[in-house]
């Protein structure tokens, strides 16, 4: 039985936070070369310069707002 790896599952914001959906558009964030996964850790010097943010779509009239939290331990 294959797990299901997408990060808002893993990380029980589907299910717990929203109902289960299928998404019509790829989000993906990089720091540098390096992609923004479920449990990705960072240095802050890693985080100094602003993430690139790529939002798939064909509708340039369509507009997202994107969310960032972060975690202290």
């Amino acid at each position: 039985m294959a797990r299901d790896r997408d990060p808002l599952v893993v990380g029980r914001v589907i299910g717990d936070v929203l109902e289960p959906f299928t998404s019509c558009v790829s989000l993906r964030v990089f720091y540098g070369s390096k992609e923004v996964n479920n449990g990705s850790e960072f240095k802050p010097s890693q985080i100094v310069n602003q993430p690139r943010v790529d939002i798939g779509g064909q509708d340039l009239r369509t507009f997202y707002t994107l969310v960032r939290t972060c975690i202290y331990n």
